[in-house]
């Protein structure tokens, strides 16, 4: 098994601690969150209803869906409370040079 390829996604400077900000890595939209355990990358569209996850809000590794309250653990993508019963595709994040790199899983 190969290693997914890790993207150049966005400077750190442009995400403060407990701040998020969305971009897009080829077809693909995720949201960076910026956490005191670290940074981690989730997919930007709520699994419920499409909502975009980077309108809703962040608490320590809690996001949540900014449409009907869904929230899900940005370390994972696991659902914590509903509506959604389906996870967030999360996917793997480091830091290099200041720049948050990305390796998009496949789900």
């Amino acid at each position: 098994m190969s290693e997914l390829p890790f993207r150049p996604a966005l400077p750190l400077a442009q995400i403060g601690v407990g701040r998020m900000r969305s971009c897009k890595l080829g077809d693909r939209e995720v949201v960076i969150c910026h956490t005191r355990d670290g940074v981690f990358v989730v997919d930007n569209v709520c699994t419920h209803a499409f909502a975009r996850m980077s309108e809703g809000y962040l608490r320590g590794t809690r996001i949540t869906c900014p449409l009907h309250g869904a929230t899900f653990d940005v370390r994972t993508g696991q659902v914590l409370g509903g509506p959604a019963t389906a996870r967030l595709a999360a996917h793997a994040a480091r830091v290099v040079d200041g720049m948050v790199e990305v390796a998009l899983s496949a789900s």
